[in-house]
């Protein structure tokens, strides 16, 4: 037994389908093995199978061979790369070496001012506007930046350019690889031009970073640049206190009459003569408020397409020798280029009239009409369902003004004397703006597009966006006129959405059309009203005139919101480090607490004041029209002040019964009605414990959406605002379902009038239109007192009189102490207000 387990070695049992196969070695002989068809078939498998794993390892054994070659292949690159690189570095330092012996001088460093256009643009204004520009335009840096002698690479030829000369369209610039007209500064991004002296004082320092900066230009050059610049500058020669201005989507005239307020408290005679806005009830009360005004309803395109035709018309009929040529009209102000040729030409007039006069003394046939004289001209747009094309207003002649017609001009082919003696005097009165006409455009461009209230924003290209167009419309019409400053405002929105794309192309274009720019943000409530409201800003200086400087805040309010952090240096602001003395910021009490009491139901647009003024606020915002404008009021008979649409928007029944009944505390809204909850993270929900309340109407007392609203962690639902409070934002609606509106004693929304002074209009400014869209031109408005700061650094710009920096400090106690009107007598305006009540 022993034995015959020591002989076995080996014995192998294989299951397969029941088939049992067996196989010993006994004293090293292979017994016969029992073998089945299918135990064959499995070993012929496990053949090809261990065939198959010595090919596939002798494969890897190859794979792994050709690896480590291409390894060792890479290893000896990086070393070649290394070595080249070290004897580089070594050159370099024989080189240092040989320039130390030679010249005998130890700094090797250099400090460069110019910014090329590729890369500093792309972060300035964007790299799709970057493309837009110049290629050989590059800008003056106040940032010296120390860089390494060997950064070095070749040689070019840098010039200086007047700014005067690249404004007014220079066709040949001197021979360079880049030239200069401007400077920039990192702080409000801000665009300026050089001093006279700036290619000179600027070669001796640039030329160590291109070896030659040639600021000499031949004699013809320097004449060429003479006259562009006394092209650009020969408003010198008219009085700088008397300017026109463009209000641009003007709406009811906020930025314009605060401009106009500001510019004249800097000795400034700043007057609107244009406004342009689509709504026909903006117009309305601008036009009340500033009879002075041309204002037209219509749309920005269509004006733009307007005063191109008008030009051809003045070209056509009135000044057929060269017309606009823009020196003759920046000197003639009025349009007409001498007192010789105007003369004629009013002869010439006169001689077609008398002329004309023996025919119109002929009756006309039966069955047709007479054109007595063209009364108006517009442009007809894709607004109207018409062919577009220009049409004039015509009076027919036994006929009063209500008969008047619109024709187009294809119909007046017959009737050239009375067109051309309609753009005679149209162009004598300045119906329309030309060329050279305007000293300042003012304008804030819708931009819907952009606003965080709209959930359907193009965020790839803005500009596409047929609500955004406005603002490509307002650089063309600035591209056309020609002004000598631009002040643009706009929501946070546009520095916000797509990085910022539609701020950086209003400061492209300005910049593309060689003006002066700087972008800011100023905040309401620090220049005297109790509202927060951010707003962006841009101004514009064509290059002989000085860049407007930002103002500086006067009362004590902290900036808060949500600003973009790529613009935090555009803020208008005083740092931490700097401790001025503001006055003290206002609060809700100081502006609306002398006015009268009003019911909800309220509807006369007209009252008397029942109190005299309580802050100085309030007696400043009740000052007559002159008097807010700098003069000294005129003594006359003493009449009643009329205070204007102090009157609510009416709410509903059900919303009427919910303001009643929320508490008139601070800080009280909707949360304080019966049956609202307030969980651990302060949202709300309806109290389960509690049965709902239903008001008579069968609506429930707290209405779904004030309790889903922002996902109920809102409190602006029938907020009641208080005394003692700064309000967030005025807007264009009043009613209390998602905004903080109710008064905090009475049990209304605020009235059109107290809305109009949070925004600081006048309390002599009355609007027209329904109860809604006065309140919609009051928040669409730019605040009266920024703007009334703003036009006062416009006024010392000007005159020349403001510092060269960024930004300016207001005269203490602004407006107030320079004003006639309280220097001189200065209580008379609260005894007579007095002696009314």
């Amino acid at each position: 037994m022993q034995s015959f387990l020591a002989s076995l070695c080996l014995k192998q049992r294989l299951l397969k389908d029941g088939h049992i196969v067996t196989q010993s070695i006994i004293h090293g002989k292979l017994t016969t093995p029992r073998i089945t068809k299918e135990t064959q078939r499995i070993l012929e498998k496990r053949q090809k199978s261990l065939l198959h794993a010595q090919l596939t390892t002798y494969k890897h054994k190859w794979t792994t061979r050709l690896i480590t070659w291409v390894t060792v292949l890479q290893l000896i690159r990086t070393v070649v790369q290394i070595i080249w690189a070290g004897l580089l570095s070594f050159s370099k330092v024989l080189m240092k070496v040989f320039g130390l012996l030679l010249n005998g001088s130890s700094d090797q460093r250099i400090r460069s001012r110019l910014l090329c256009n590729n890369n500093f643009l792309s972060k300035a204004i964007g790299k799709e506007e970057a493309k837009k520009h110049e290629k050989k335009r590059i800008f003056y840096s106040e940032v010296k930046d120390n860089n390494p002698l060997d950064c070095l690479t070749g040689k070019i030829k840098v010039v200086y350019v007047p700014s005067a000369r690249t404004f007014n369209g220079a066709k040949s610039l001197p021979s360079c690889d880049y030239y200069y007209d401007m400077g920039y500064n990192y702080a409000y991004s801000t665009f300026y031009d050089l001093p006279a002296d700036a290619g000179a004082a600027s070669s001796d320092e640039a030329s160590t970073v291109c070896n030659e900066v040639n600021a000499i230009q031949t004699a013809s050059d320097q004449s060429d640049q003479k006259s562009e610049t006394e092209t650009c500058s020969d408003n010198s020669s008219i009085s700088k206190s008397d300017l026109s201005l463009l209000d641009l989507y003007s709406g009811c005239g906020g930025m314009s009459t605060g401009l106009s307020m500001g510019a004249s408290l800097s000795g400034v005679n700043l007057l609107t003569r244009w406004a342009i806005d689509l709504n026909e009830n903006a117009c309305k009360s601008l036009r009340f408020n500033h009879p002075e005004t041309e204002v037209r309803n219509e749309a920005a395109d269509d004006f733009l397409a307007l005063i191109k035709e008008w030009r051809k018309l003045c070209q056509k009929y009135v000044e057929p020798d060269d017309c606009f040529d823009i020196n003759i009209r920046k000197r003639t102000r009025g349009g007409v280029p001498n007192a010789h040729l105007a003369n004629g030409r009013i002869k010439n007039a006169a001689k077609n009239e008398e002329e004309s006069s023996s025919d119109d003394s002929k009756k006309p046939g039966k069955g047709v009409f007479e054109v007595e004289k063209l009364v108006g001209v517009r442009w007809v747009g894709s607004l109207e369902k018409k062919k577009k094309g220009l049409e004039f207003k015509v009076r027919w002649k036994g006929y009063g003004e209500v008969d008047d017609t619109w024709e187009p001009i294809d119909n007046l082919s017959d009737c050239q004397e009375r067109l051309r003696d309609f753009v005679i005097e149209g162009k004598r009165k300045q119906i329309l703006p030309l060329p050279g006409d305007v000293d300042v455009i003012c304008g804030g461009p819708p931009c819907q597009g952009a606003s965080g209230f709209n959930r359907y924003r193009n965020a790839t290209a803005p500009l596409d966006d047929p609500r955004n167009h406005q603002m490509v419309v307002y650089m063309d019409i600035v591209n056309f006129l020609k002004p000598r400053f631009i002040l643009m405002e706009n929501v946070v929105d546009i520095l916000k959405f797509c990085g910022g794309l539609l701020g950086r192309y209003a400061l492209s274009r300005l910049v593309n059309m060689h003006y002066q720019a700087k972008l800011g943000m100023l905040v309401a409530g620090c220049y005297g009203l109790p509202q927060f409201r951010m707003r962006v800003f841009l101004w514009g200086a064509c290059p002989t005139e000085k860049l407007p400087p930002f103002p500086m805040p006067t009362h004590d309010v902290v900036v808060r919101g949500n600003i973009p952090a790529d613009w935090e240096r555009n803020v208008v602001a005083y740092d931490e480090t700097h401790h001025p003395e503001l006055q003290k910021a206002l609060v809700l009490g100081d502006a609306l607490s002398d006015l009268p009491a009003v019911e909800n139901s309220e509807r006369r647009d007209e009252m008397e004041y029942l109190k005299a003024p309580i802050t100085d606020f309030q007696q400043y915002i009740r000052l007559a029209k002159e008097a807010l404008n700098g003069a000294v009021p005129s003594k006359r008979k003493k009449q009643k002040q009329i205070l204007f649409d102090h009157r609510p928007l009416e709410l509903n029944v059900d919303d009427y019964q919910r303001t009643c009944r929320i508490p008139k505390k601070k800080g009280a809204n909707f949360r304080n009605l019966e049956g609202v909850r307030v969980r651990l993270d302060k949202t709300v929900e309806l109290d389960q414990d509690v049965k709902r309340v239903y008001l008579p109407s069968g609506k429930p007392l707290v209405p779904d959406y004030a309790i889903s609203f922002v996902g109920g962690r809102s409190t602006k639902p029938f907020g009641r605002l208080w005394w003692d409070e700064t309000v967030p934002t005025v807007v264009g609606r009043a009613e209390p379902h998602n905004q903080i509106i109710l008064h905090p004693e009475q049990d209304r929304v605020l009235t059109i009038r107290e809305n109009a002074r949070l925004q600081g209009f006048p309390d002599y400014y009355k609007l027209f239109g329904s109860v809604k869209q006065r309140y919609v031109q009051v928040g669409n408005a730019v605040a009266v007192p920024v703007a009334r700061a703003l036009g006062y650094a416009l006024g010392l710009a000007v005159q020349q009189q403001c510092p060269g920096d960024l930004v300016m400090e207001l005269p203490h106690n602004f407006p107030q102490s320079l004003m006639a009107a309280y220097k001189q007598v200065p209580n008379e305006i609260a005894v007579d207000v007095e002696e009314q009540s």
